[in-house]
């Protein structure tokens, strides 16, 4: 069994610790671990083989936390989950039985969890394609419901008002929809073939149009050309080739900060502990990224610092967060995609200070690593090494620095930073010009296939 893992997503709702560059499922939030690193760890156990779907800024996260050898396949664009899906199956043995995951769910009971994933493997190698029903616990309002009849299903519901959702509770056999799937990879696209045909059709030509050198790489214009929707609508919904797995296994998809701070470890006053001092204060959830956070006589809040933004709402208003991304997206902000320290497929980088005209970095450039070769239209660079030795190229000059040297790149000059060596090379970046922003890139070559910024 394979487990594909969908990595999309940017988990808006977890602002501002959740960006597009850093989503949630790789923020390493339970005992320095991911949700992502989570989601693995959990189904190697039962399964042999991964399959990530991802994208080319999160491809290199994911190869970063995966301990496990897997294949993968990059989006240029999302189109939702039934064409990932449809696109890795297409890359798969029609026989492969798929177990279909997100990659920022949180399961606490994994004994259970086994059970219900190695029921559902059963179901598939019989030709069915399985969804897994989790348990509902309370009548909640932002998921959608399976209506069964054992392991048959007898309908799909969408997202219901809090009345509908307790009528739920009361019948009994209503389940919340979690999002996982299990079938083979033959029979889903003959399902998806049959009820949703243009979908089918466009992703078997981008698939078949793809590079296919070290992974799948969905060209732009094919993703494009793929209509958007989800793999409920698109197969689930429309099949009669569904069962569903009844599954009590401690789900939670960790939405919200509302959702995170019942899963937090808690001191005795209910406050999540973390970086912080609280004088009569309780049931908040905080987390500090850098400063000391300090609440007085204060309770049921929500205090998220993340050094460069500060988050405080009251618990139960959490869902409104997305509101609040839209408001920085519609001023061009860059809070919602990057953090103070942004990884690369390279290493990191950390902005220490920024303004008008200048912008100053902590570069770390793992070993045996390199950026790409590329210029700015917009700035000179000025480099200082802290530890390790750089490998500099400028022009057709290639030179080494080292610590406590410096070297200068004017603005225009093609050139390359690399590690030749065993350990990290830290250096300081001092950025000087009319505009220092990240898509001032023009990539001449490089290691990792990205295109200019």
């Amino acid at each position: 069994m394979t487990n594909l893992i969908l990595c999309g997503g940017s988990g808006t709702r977890l602002w501002p610790i959740s960006r597009t560059l850093m989503p949630k499922q790789f923020v390493k939030l339970f005992s320095n671990q991911s949700l992502f690193q989570l989601t693995a760890k959990r189904n190697a156990k039962v399964c042999e083989s991964f399959y990530i779907v991802s994208n080319a800024e999160q491809y290199f996260l994911a190869i970063d936390q995966l301990e496990d050898k897997a294949n993968y396949l990059l989006e240029p664009i999302g189109r939702n989950t039934a064409p990932a899906i449809a696109l890795s199956c297409m890359d798969m043995d029609p026989k492969t039985v798929v177990l279909v995951t997100p990659s920022d769910h949180l399961i606490k009971d994994e004994s259970n969890y086994k059970k219900v994933v190695l029921r559902a493997k059963e179901l598939a190698q019989e030709g069915y394609l399985v969804t897994f029903g989790i348990t509902p616990i309370y009548a909640e309002t932002g998921y959608g419901y399976i209506e069964a009849d054992g392991e048959d299903v007898l309908s799909f519901k969408e997202k219901p008002d809090k009345k509908t959702a307790k009528s739920y509770i009361e019948k009994g056999n209503y389940y919340w929809n979690s999002g996982m799937f299990c079938f083979q990879a033959g029979v889903f696209l003959q399902e998806l073939k049959k009820l949703s045909p243009k979908i089918y059709e466009a992703c078997q030509k981008a698939y078949e149009n793809a590079n296919k050198e070290d992974l799948v790489r969905i060209k732009h214009e094919n993703m494009q050309k793929i209509p958007s929707d989800s793999i409920d609508y698109a197969v689930m919904e429309k099949s009669d080739r569904v069962k569903v797995v009844v599954s009590d296994i401690g789900w939670s998809d960790v939405g919200s900060f509302d959702a995170l701070y019942e899963e937090l470890e808690k001191d005795d006053e209910g406050n999540t502990k973390a970086n912080s001092i609280t004088i009569n204060s309780h049931d908040n959830l905080i987390l500090s990224y850098g400063k000391k956070v300090a609440l007085v006589d204060v309770d049921d809040l929500i205090v998220v610092e993340s050094g460069d933004a500060l988050l405080v709402s009251k618990k139960g208003s959490s869902q409104k967060i997305k509101e609040v991304v839209k408001e920085l997206e519609d001023c061009g902000s860059t809070l919602t995609s990057t953090h103070l320290k942004t990884f690369r497929p390279w290493g990191s980088y950390t902005i220490l200070e920024e303004d008008d005209g200048y912008k100053i970095k902590k570069i770390v450039v793992k070993p045996k690593k390199r950026l790409s070769l590329q210029k700015h239209f917009h700035r000179n660079e000025h480099w200082i090494v802290l530890s390790g030795t750089a490998t500099v190229t400028v022009g057709d000059k290639r030179y080494l620095v080292r610590p406590n040297e410096s070297t200068y790149i004017k603005m225009g000059e093609i050139h390359r930073l690399e590690n030749e060596g065993k350990i990290d090379l830290v250096m300081i970046e001092a950025q000087v010009g009319e505009y220092t922003g990240e898509d001032d890139i023009v990539r001449i070559e490089d290691d990792f296939k990205r295109e200019s910024r």
